[in-house]
């Protein structure tokens, strides 16, 4: 059981080639997840996409060069002092929504990432994660944007950067998100 676990090496090898689920049929790669394992900040998007899945890596694509700039230019930090994870570790076909069954196989693996880490503050990246993490609907549109708490910690959901590339508009939004998490981490809220 991954409750003892301590280590996110030893969480990684717990769950191994993972078969739990039907999204493991058809992928390349487990994604983990990667960052510090002391992050102060933790960013959970929904799924690997096609470009993670290759690489085995958490957000390498297009949304996540979006998301490394907004580490990097925005916010001031280097992506490897964050950490990067996904709620399902496995690519869903065709980069569908991870249904149900699928995310409660990988939940208890992203909540003990979370638990190992011990994050300041978590961001939330789009609707699955929000209301993964929460266990409860979760309204982008209405909700984002406002503090809740995932385990006593500070989490803000906000739009996922691939919304982000179809609806560049909504870039505004997230800056005005991140910046309230810049606020709260004491980072200098620099100007654009």
């Amino acid at each position: 059981r991954p409750a003892s676990l301590s280590t996110l090496e030893a969480l990684r090898d717990f769950i191994g080639d993972c078969n739990r689920c039907k999204l493991s049929e058809g992928r390349t790669h487990l994604v983990f997840g990667e960052g510090s394992p002391r992050a102060t900040l933790v960013f959970v998007g929904e799924g690997p996409g096609r470009d993670e899945d290759a690489e085995g890596r958490p957000f390498v694509g297009e949304a996540g060069k979006l998301l490394t700039k907004i580490i990097e230019k925005g916010m001031g930090l280097r992506r490897k002092d964050v950490y990067i994870c996904n709620v399902v570790k496995c690519r869903p076909p065709k980069n569908r929504v991870p249904e149900r069954d699928e995310i409660e196989s990988c939940l208890p693996f992203l909540k003990k990432q979370l638990e190992i880490i011990r994050p300041g503050v978590i961001c939330a990246l789009g609707l699955t994660a929000a209301q993964s993490l929460l266990g409860r609907p979760f309204t982008m549109g209405r909700e984002r944007g406002t503090w809740v708490s995932f385990q006593d910690i500070p989490m803000m959901p906000t739009y996922h950067p691939a919304y982000l590339l179809r609806n560049p508009s909504a870039k505004r939004q997230v800056w005005e998100d991140v910046q309230k998490v810049m606020k709260l981490m004491n980072l200098e809220v620099r100007k654009e």
